[in-house]
């Protein structure tokens, strides 16, 4: 695991250094506006599949997906307009929306982060699959050395870990099913 600051003055050199990652297949530890994520290319499905082995996450549960705007969401699942006006309200923000897949039955979580970083990330890579940075089953967390921890010394490994310190404390994001009217809140 590399481990690379995230500051003011290296903004650009870790914005870089994680584009480079992420386009070479790697699964980073990176800062959100929630908690510390598990972040990979979502059209790399050898990178997403080595994220459920790094976080022993079951196959069954997917992974959502940050998307920089509601048009690159669009690409990824069937928007209706009541949908969309909701999605206007909530994005960017804490908030994982469940919409049907545009491609094949099923359906997938999106949200657009609000945060500087990640977002100046998916204008470079993508959409990303992320979930937290953790074991599953162990807490989400804010503080990087909890992060750093619970991956410490394990066989597989996250490759680059984006140091943005503490982040201010907060827990994952809601998560709301759009595809039932009214709308179903299935995590606070």
């Amino acid at each position: 695991m590399i481990v690379l600051d995230l500051r003011k003055d290296n903004f650009s050199r870790a914005l870089a250094s994680a584009v480079n990652a992420i386009k070479n297949g790697q699964v980073l530890v990176c800062p959100t506006d929630t908690v510390y994520g598990l972040i990979c290319s979502f059209l790399d499905k050898k990178a997403v599949r080595r994220m459920f082995v790094i976080k022993k996450r079951p196959k069954n549960k997917l992974f959502p997906v940050f998307v920089k705007d509601i048009k690159m969401a669009g690409g990824l699942a069937n928007i209706n307009s009541t949908q969309k006006e909701f999605l206007q309200k909530a994005w960017p923000g804490p908030v994982t929306c469940i919409l049907p897949l545009k491609k094949g039955p099923g359906t997938i979580g999106i949200r657009i982060p609000n945060h500087k970083f990640v977002l100046n990330l998916i204008r470079h890579t993508g959409p990303l699959a992320q979930t937290s940075a953790n074991i599953s089953g162990q807490p989400a967390s804010t503080r990087i050395n909890e992060v750093i921890k619970q991956f410490e010394g394990r066989k597989n490994q996250p490759d680059l870990i984006i140091d943005a310190k503490n982040l201010a404390k907060s827990e994952p994001s809601t998560i709301i099913d759009l595809t039932v009217f009214p709308f179903k809140v299935l995590r606070q």
